[in-house]
């Protein structure tokens, strides 16, 4: 029985729940992830007490162990940029297939306030599931890295 709790700003969130999240992600999200610090980043910005325009993160648990996460960011604008974007989202790879990635991602969706961004390879298969519930692509993002 999938169990999800959304984590928002206003909730008292320790350490240790937030590094879970942070590990899981970095374990699950294959080659589509980043480093755990860009990862605790992400989940700090969503969590932050109102320093930042902030987020939520949506956990999944079956059982007491998490099988997907979801962190999403606002922006902090509207109408010419998505006011939230979705920043990670990931279900254990031993359980994929079982609707955990589309019960997440419609938490999500009902939790945000306003449109909802994110990005996606083309090889990744979760793309169709982002198709499935509405999401398009109407733009090509292309990025210039400065470093």
């Amino acid at each position: 029985m999938l169990d999800i709790k959304v984590l928002r700003p206003s909730d008292t969130v320790g350490l240790v729940e937030m590094e879970q999240v942070r590990d899981f992600l970095f374990d699950h999200l294959d080659q589509y992830g980043d480093e755990k610090s860009d990862i605790m980043k992400a989940i700090n910005y969503a969590l932050n007490k109102g320093i930042t325009p902030g987020g939520f993160v949506v956990v999944g648990r079956d059982e007491g162990e998490i099988v997907g996460a979801v962190v999403v960011n606002k922006t902090g604008m509207e109408g010419y940029i998505p006011e939230n974007i979705l920043v990670y989202i990931a279900a254990h790879r031993e359980k994929r297939g079982k609707g955990y990635g589309k019960a997440m991602m419609q938490k999500a969706i009902e939790t945000a306030e306003g449109n909802i961004a994110l990005h996606v390879e083309p090889d990744n298969p979760a793309k169709h599931l982002y198709e499935k519930l509405g999401f398009t692509n109407k733009y090509l993002e292309m990025r210039l890295n400065k470093s």
